[in-house]
């Protein structure tokens, strides 16, 4: 997404570098990402409560909590795998000089040659993604109704 919105970045911000650059093609891919699962968990919902909170005078927004509600575990679920994922894309979104730990690895790291920069900022990822599956699955887990 970094090279393929290189030319739509520039005409939006002036510029293909640096944090604000790296906003655009984050958020297009992660949005279109996010939007896709959360659509797939709501077209995977069981139809019949929907029907029978209709069948007895449900609202919209009744209708609406009963989405949410019921969806919520898997929702928590797609939120953590795309949390996961943007915090890869941000750490590619360093080689653009978008900061954060992928920035450290590549600059201070692998560009310096100091391969304990890299191995200790990769590493840094890994435990900020163990964590945030830990949690999303713990928050899954005590939130399913299954």
């Amino acid at each position: 997404m970094l090279a393929i919105l290189k030319g739509f970045t520039y005409a939006l911000v002036g510029t293909n570098l640096g944090k604000t650059a790296a906003l655009i093609p984050l958020s297009a891919a992660t949005f279109a990402f996010y939007a896709r699962q959360v659509q797939v968990v709501f077209s995977e919902m069981d139809k019949g409560v929907i029907e029978a909170a209709q069948a007895s005078g449900a609202t919209l927004w009744d209708i609406i909590k009963i989405y949410l509600s019921e969806g919520l575990p898997e929702l928590i679920r797609v939120s953590t795998v795309t949390l996961i994922s943007l915090i890869g894309e941000t750490a590619m979104a360093g080689a653009i000089g978008a900061g954060g730990l992928g920035y450290i690895a590549i600059y201070y790291g692998y560009n310096r040659s100091a391969t304990d920069v890299t191995i200790i900022a990769t590493l840094c990822i890994l435990v900020l993604v163990f964590i945030i599956q830990f949690v999303g699955d713990f928050l899954t887990k005590k939130l399913s109704h299954k």
